[in-house]
């Protein structure tokens, strides 16, 4: 019998029984072998190629190092090479400290950036009440702390706190609460940006601080309302009335010692709608602080509900508010105010309301008129289109919803067109700065809110992968959107035929005479009492403290501006104005690849799965 094994290199390899000797038969064969070989006179090279070089009998040297017994020659070796180590690391480390270093740096922050910066610390020097000691504002103390408590025939008693509107110490409620919305619309879609130019932190604290102040303003515990604070001071100073009040007088916030009458309203859906809307955004804002989230969301959901029922203008019957920040209607409001509660609670009650044609015809939505497209404190509906554009660009919620949210993101892409300078919707200055105000005076709000609006809905487009949008039968970049709303930014901050800057503290040429009373008077202390501070108002001198940051009112429509204290249709800055501003600066700022965060705001809303529309009506021949 026999067994076949395979060759290495290929042919079979036969074993037969009889070669399958034991081992001690082999051993004993190959010493056979071997003597056999040796028997034999083998040369040199013979002898070298067999047996290998001869045995040289020398002794190993050793080191005793106590616990372990080592060759000597490893130990030279080991010991050697440690110390060469040693010495190379230590000439590489002389070199890299003593040879001048040539790496590259982080680029410098851009125009934008080191704007923002500044922008923001406006808001610091708003601040009424408490001042926390990072507010870094030397000429800036604690103001108005009993804002509420001597005001009669009121509830509210702790109104402490908030942001002063502009070169005045009266808080108006409307005016701020947009200012609000606005911020924390920004830092949803660009908190990366806010965490690159290191002020995520402060402008959550900004916003956080204006928030906790709106729920002071209605009883935030409560499911339902019916009166709300609506603002404190007064500013009327028509038919030659000399009472003492935040407009009559020139006085430092921080030496107020006349009344501070509290407004409140019973009907004001405008107002809450719009109080609404800046706590349901800050709810995503702090979306990861539970508590303080939820309690923001509640208050938004009562102040609403609060809007809805008891309908009216919170500026009407010649209040003190029609005089300065008159209402046009509540409409709009509704649109926006609903469109934050679905983002903040993902409720789809607030989606159906807010997509309410019926709604979207009331708020204008369907006519031009001569301020379609400009977003304000008066008029958000652009601002609602812009965001109900967003949902149906990345959730596409489909029916019932998408016919609304199609007419919404078609209106949209209209507005955009019609800031473009190839088309004549809106005039242009000389300077090339666009007339959204047609002329009128203080332009500059209106221009940051539309470049906000446009740079956002340009990264919306490159977030869902569209390079651009048609205006009629013509295709346009993205890229266009983002170069109106530079040429706009940049004309503010100094590229305009008289080479102003409108940022106080940006640049080298800005105004030096803003309206504002505390950055008028000088700490001195000294306290000049209600008409004291009129020689300060009055003055030809350049106000002794920098108001850094805040963006004046703005040129002519001739680009024309005058550097004047009294006048403030062209230096009062504005809180709204402000946080345009800020919103516009963080959207242009740092690395256009960082885009908008396209999530955050979704948070709370729910997986959408569209119902499917009804079936056609039975055929009938």
């Amino acid at each position: 019998m026999s067994m076949y094994g395979r060759d290495p290199w290929g042919g079979p390899l036969e074993i037969n029984a009889a070669d399958s000797a034991t081992d001690d038969d082999r051993s004993r064969n190959l010493q056979d072998l071997d003597r056999a070989a040796l028997s034999r006179p083998l040369d040199e090279t013979q002898q070298s190629w067999l047996l290998g070089p001869a045995e040289q009998k020398k002794k190993k040297k050793y080191v005793d190092l106590g616990c372990i017994i080592v060759s000597r020659k490893i130990f030279v070796w080991t010991v050697g090479t440690l110390l060469v180590s040693g010495l190379l690391a230590g000439l590489i480390t002389l070199i890299v400290k003593t040879v001048p270093r040539n790496h590259h740096s982080k680029s410098p922050p851009d125009n934008y950036t080191l704007a923002l910066h500044k922008a923001l610390m406006f808001f610091n020097a708003q601040r009424s009440g408490k001042l926390p000691k990072h507010n870094n504002v030397s000429w800036r103390g604690n103001s108005c702390v009993n804002d509420g408590k001597s005001a009669t025939g009121t509830i509210f008693k702790d109104l402490a706190g908030g942001y002063y509107d502009a070169g005045d110490a009266i808080k108006f409620n409307f005016p701020a609460s947009f200012a609000m919305t606005m911020l924390s619309w920004s830092v949803i879609e660009y908190s990366a940006k806010y965490e690159a130019a290191g002020e995520l932190n402060h402008v959550k604290d900004i916003i956080k601080s204006g928030n906790d102040y709106f729920l002071k303003c209605f009883n935030h515990t409560a499911d339902t309302i019916n009166t709300i604070a609506a603002q404190v001071g007064v500013g009327d100073t028509s038919g030659g009335s000399t009472s003492p009040n935040d407009h009559y007088c020139w006085m430092r916030p921080e030496d107020i010692d006349y009344p501070r009458p509290v407004t409140e309203c019973h009907s004001c859906s405008d107002l809450a709608a719009e109080m609404a809307a800046s706590l349901a955004s800050a709810s995503i804002v702090f979306k990861d602080n539970k508590a303080y989230s939820q309690k923001l969301v509640h208050g938004a959901r009562t102040l609403f509900k609060f809007a809805r029922e008891q309908r009216g203008r919170y500026s009407a019957g010649g209040s003190d508010a029609a005089i300065f920040y008159n209402s046009t209607s509540y409409w709009d409001e509704f649109i926006w105010g609903g469109t934050w509660l679905y983002y903040a609670t993902g409720n789809s009650s607030y989606l159906q309301l807010a997509t309410t044609p019926g709604l979207a015809k009331h708020a204008g939505a369907f006519w031009g008129g001569p301020f379609y497209g400009v977003l304000s404190w008066d008029n958000k509906l652009t601002g609602a289109q812009v965001l109900l554009s967003r949902l149906r660009l990345f959730l596409s919620p489909g029916y019932p919803y998408e016919e609304i949210l199609w007419t919404f993101h078609n209106q949209t892409s209209i507005i955009m067109c019609s800031y473009l300078p190839i088309f004549t919707s809106f005039n242009r200055t000389r300077g090339g700065l666009i007339q959204l105000n047609h002329g009128a005076p203080q332009p500059l709000q209106y221009v940051v809110n539309a470049a906000f609006l446009a740079t956002l809905f340009s990264d919306y487009l490159e977030a869902a992968d569209t390079p651009g949008w048609y205006c009629g039968p013509n295709f346009y970049s993205t890229d266009v959107l983002r170069e109106f709303a530079k040429t706009q930014i940049d004309y503010i901050l100094g590229k305009n035929p008289r080479k102003m800057s409108y940022v106080v503290g940006f640049g080298d040429h800005y105004p030096r005479h803003v309206h504002h009373r505390g950055a008028s008077i000088p700490k001195n202390k000294i306290k000049y009492n209600c008409k004291g501070g009129w020689k300060w108002r009055d003055s030809k001198k350049p106000n002794p403290n920098t108001l850094v940051g805040a963006m004046v009112a703005g040129p002519d429509k001739h680009d024309g501006f005058h550097d004047v204290r009294t006048n403030y249709n062209y230096t009062e800055p504005t809180l709204a104005g402000n946080a345009g501003l800020v919103a516009a600066l963080v959207a242009l700022s740092g690395d256009k690849s960082t885009g908008i965060d396209k999530n955050t705001i979704f948070s709370a809303v729910p997986p959408m799965f569209p119902t499917p529309p009804p079936p056609p009506a039975p055929w009938k021949p």
